[in-house]
């Protein structure tokens, strides 16, 4: 957080999709493009830290995104991958993974085996009752306070800022690290940026 990025957004999500998702066009609306291709859109930045992220991202390791990987990785990038958990996360250790599970309908939307692979979790809160499903989670699968970060649920500047209390509240009780959305609070919800 707070570190000038390239996002690269891949196409493609695994249902059930999260209701609250602010990037929905994610899931259908996608060009497609080869390696090569995107390794010249992101070198157009001065900038080595690359955050893969979707829809879910791992849909496409054996399409290109392992190609594309060790292009990044031979260029001197950090690779950061943001992950929902509901497709399989390869084994890397030359990137870092970020799992954000989803709790939908009242079911984490995961697939148990990844959080092993996992260097840090990041949750969305959008109110008290999440917030103690999250603390659960992490008990229940005895993950480090210190890999937990948790992010106000929101896509607007206000949504956030009106979260924010309450989740700075809940992190420091609980040991946890709250993330906001800086790109929100900064940009709005302006793409591109």
């Amino acid at each position: 957080m707070g570190e000038p990025s390239v996002f690269i957004r891949l196409g493609g999500c695994i249902e059930p999709y999260c209701p609250w998702c602010d990037t929905q066009y994610a899931w259908h609306e996608y060009a497609e493009m080869d390696p090569g291709e995107i390794i010249r859109k992101v070198s157009r930045y001065d900038c080595r830290d690359v955050v893969i992220t979707g829809g879910e991202p791992f849909l496409q390791w054996e399409s290109g995104l392992i190609t594309l990987h060790g292009e990044l990785a031979g260029k001197g990038c950090r690779i950061l991958y943001e992950t929902s958990g509901k497709a399989g996360i390869p084994v890397l250790s030359d990137a870092t993974i970020v799992l954000s599970p989803k709790n939908i309908k009242g079911k984490w939307q995961l697939a148990l085996e990844n959080l092993d692979r996992a260097h840090c979790f990041k949750f969305v809160a959008a109110d008290i009752r999440s917030l103690e499903e999250i603390n659960l989670f992490v008990q229940d699968n005895a993950i480090p306070k210190q890999k937990v970060y948790i992010m106000p649920m929101g896509a607007t500047r206000e949504e956030q800022l009106g979260r924010m209390e309450m989740v700075f509240t809940f992190c420091t009780k609980h040991g946890y690290s709250m993330s906001p959305r800086l790109h929100i609070l900064v940009f709005g919800g302006k793409r591109g940026v």
